[in-house]
């Protein structure tokens, strides 16, 4: 596989971004090997600078449920682009994307829309220690929330795959008050609760993990942070950054029956480009400015490209037939790579909710950030590279999650399958 021209431009990239990237996860030091560069991305497929295709299962992290460049997408930012970029002023495509998120989460009463996943749970953080007159909050190890100074704290996913358990230039005062408790533990949140009685203004989670790779719920877990939330005056904040829309139309809320008090949103209600969203009970976000003191802005939010994008994904999303042919693909692509890795003499944990995966070398299952962090990374890594070999693109972490489109076809799950076969008989070395 020839990639020349992706190494010259790294070799320049090196010289003008901070390790080569503009984000830390896409610089490959988990795997080895260098990042290639992508040229253009086309139904499931992406294309590099030096012309070698790949089957594409990051999907620009998780927004891209359609895959990319999906004609009704395209067809709409076309025509949204002729009327303008930004109009830093309402537009009435902010008030139909909300109504169609209302739709498939008639939990958020009302919602703001920001710019991204890390404006959106910094936000409505800050929301709920106004909200309860508390400074406390609980997070989970693993668990990533974006990059604001106080959840920088066991953080998971990119953190963790550059081994780092903190980031320098975060002070000490900032994450004082950022507790941390262990996922599908509720014993370690119980005690938390006992320890700072009546300070604890919210436990924010990711309800399906999504940043120490996929690790589904145990089944009392999100119930049990609805009971002590509710029996302690806390906000319960489910961080549906990634899991929204891609383990259920609904959300994980949906799939589990449990009503957070707070909900973040981003990747898929952008339809590939940069949002946001964070939204509630209204009595909640009625203190959100000009409405009430808590102040929160930006300049892009609501932006009409990002609204257009939403609404031409939200409304294929629509069609009777997507969901459940997105579930049989992603039940195909799962019992595919877990036979292929038996006949090869393989231990995975192939974790899947809806249409988010991860394939774990492990010998147990992986349901927490202590099981996650055991896994053997290294063959993760020869996996990884003999899988990009064979044109699967998959996450260049053991930590990040998998993601599947609506235009991975039958042939191409069959391809992948096939790549996999291959390449788990080269992570065995």
């Amino acid at each position: 596989m020839n990639i020349e021209t992706s190494r010259q431009l790294y070799e320049q990239a090196g010289r003008l971004l901070p390790g080569g990237v503009s984000s830390p996860v896409r610089a490959f030091r988990a795997v080895g090997g260098q990042p290639l560069f992508i040229a253009r991305g086309e139904g499931p497929y992406l294309e590099d600078v030096d012309g070698n295709r790949y089957i594409d299962y990051v999907l620009s992290w998780g927004p891209l449920i359609l895959g990319h460049a999906h004609p009704a997408v395209v067809a709409a930012l076309e025509e949204a682009i002729r009327r303008g970029t930004s109009y830093g002023a309402p537009s009435p495509l902010e008030l139909e994307l909300a109504r169609r998120i209302q739709g498939f989460m008639p939990g958020l009463e009302m919602l703001r829309f920001v710019n991204s996943g890390t404006e959106a749970t910094m936000s409505a953080l800050r929301l709920a220690r106004a909200f309860t007159r508390r400074d406390k909050i609980i997070k989970f190890e693993g668990c990533y929330h974006g990059h604001a100074d106080l959840l920088l704290v066991q953080a998971g996913s990119g953190v963790a795959t550059l081994g780092l358990p903190d980031s320098p230039g975060v002070p000490q005062a900032t994450t004082q008050d950022t507790l941390v408790a262990r996922f599908n533990d509720l014993e370690s949140v119980i005690s938390l609760f006992s320890q700072f009685p009546d300070q604890v203004a919210a436990v924010i989670v990711e309800p399906v993990a999504g940043n120490m790779g996929v690790a589904p719920p145990a089944e009392d877990f999100l119930p049990g942070l609805r009971d002590l939330t509710a029996r302690h005056g806390a906000l319960l904040i489910f961080d549906e950054v990634m899991t929204g829309f891609r383990v259920h139309p609904g959300g994980a809320q949906a799939l589990y029956g449990i009503q957070p008090d707070l909900t973040t949103l981003g990747k898929v209600i952008g339809g590939g480009l940069p949002v946001g969203a964070y939204g509630g009970r209204a009595e909640v976000m009625h203190m959100v400015a000009p409405s009430g003191p808590v102040y929160q802005a930006g300049t892009l939010s609501g932006n009409p490209l990002a609204m257009t994008a939403g609404i031409a994904t939200l409304d294929e999303l629509q069609s009777a037939d997507v969901w459940p042919g997105l579930i049989a693909a992603a039940e195909w692509l799962e019992s595919g790579m877990a036979d292929a890795a038996a006949d090869a003499g393989i231990a995975i944990q192939q974790n899947r909710v809806g249409t988010m995966f991860s394939t774990f070398f492990a010998q147990e299952p992986v349901r927490d950030w202590p099981s996650a962090s055991r896994s053997d990374t290294a063959r993760f890594g020869r996996f990884f590279n003999a899988m990009l070999e064979n044109g699967v693109y998959l996450a260049p972490s053991q930590f990040e999650a998998g993601f599947l489109s609506t235009a991975h076809t039958p042939a191409i799950l069959d391809q992948t399958v096939a790549a996999a076969r291959q390449a788990f008989g080269k992570a065995m070395g």
